[in-house]
């Protein structure tokens, strides 16, 4: 049974005229990190609010960990986790008091402010006050404050933006920790990179509506060029190549320049997931 499944999912904002998302169909299996790619405005946000029971009024049918989304009450949020892409922490407590705070929250076990704050490369900042706090520190805070309970599911919103290199690193680690540990990860992001090396599966949404759902890996086979490119030096010049990957090991000259150059590089023409998205869609990320 997948975690969550999405059928028909429809809303519409009071304020609007057309439905912010539409028809959206897709499910998640346990352990999966599945990410939900798009632009600024493109749904996304519309679409995480809806599942985490934050807008209501929807259309359609969605079961989240087994069941109907619409039959949970507040022990909902005991299985779940959400980090949001802006901060909400309370700027006047410390690290471990704002977590120490929500984690009195819970009725059922949860983890120590201590060993979350460790988890997120925060362990030597707990007793600084949040004010303090880079835009960076808050978000590694919000991703700690979203695994307190050691959910079952967590929503993370942009978990790496504004963060520096090191600490990155750090997050995406963490996520495929978290994914071998069993819990699944519904990832929204426009950061290709992020969503390439962390998902198993990705939707491109665009304008409220699903254009497809499918493996990162899957996705750039099918739209790369069946090539090889090989850069090399052959009597003192440098040179560049390319070969059909088709019959590439009785190719005659691509086998002579393998023996008789010096090989600098050789590698597929693979298309990048966000040459992929834009091929799809027909929509840049920004």
């Amino acid at each position: 049974m997948p975690v969550v499944d999405v059928d028909g999912l429809t809303f519409t904002y009071a304020s609007g005229m057309a439905p912010a998302v539409r028809d959206l169909r897709f499910s998640i299996d346990r352990g999966e990190v599945f990410g939900f790619l798009g632009p600024n405005g493109a749904g996304k946000s519309t679409t995480q609010k809806l599942l985490i029971g934050l807008l209501r009024g929807y259309q359609g049918a969605v079961s989240v960990l087994g069941r109907d989304l619409a039959d949970y009450g507040a022990d909902y949020y005991e299985r779940i986790g959400v980090s949001f892409e802006l901060p909400n922490h309370y700027l006047r407590l410390t690290g471990v008091e704002n977590l120490r705070y929500f984690r009195a929250l819970y009725r059922g076990e949860t983890r120590t402010p201590e060993a979350l704050l460790e988890m997120v490369g925060l362990a030597d900042d707990g007793e600084r006050l949040v004010a303090e706090y880079s835009k960076g520190m808050k978000t590694r805070l919000g991703v700690a404050r979203a695994l307190l309970n050691d959910p079952q599911l967590i929503f993370l919103d942009e978990p790496t933006v504004g963060l520096d290199p090191v600490s990155g690193r750090r997050i995406r680690n963490l996520i495929q920790k978290m994914k071998t540990a069993g819990c699944t990860v519904f990832l929204t992001t426009h950061d290709m990179t992020v969503a390439d090396e962390l998902c198993d599966r990705v939707a491109f949404i665009v304008d409220g509506e699903i254009r497809l759902v499918e493996s990162p890996h899957d996705l750039k086979l099918a739209h790369g060029a069946r090539t090889v490119v090989i850069e090399f030096d052959l009597d003192g010049r440098p040179g560049r190549r390319e070969f059909p990957l088709d019959g590439l090991g009785a190719d005659a000259d691509f086998l002579a320049l393998l023996r008789e150059a010096t090989v600098r590089t050789l590698h597929t023409q693979e298309a990048t997931l966000e040459d992929v998205f834009l091929r799809v869609t027909g929509h840049s990320l920004q």
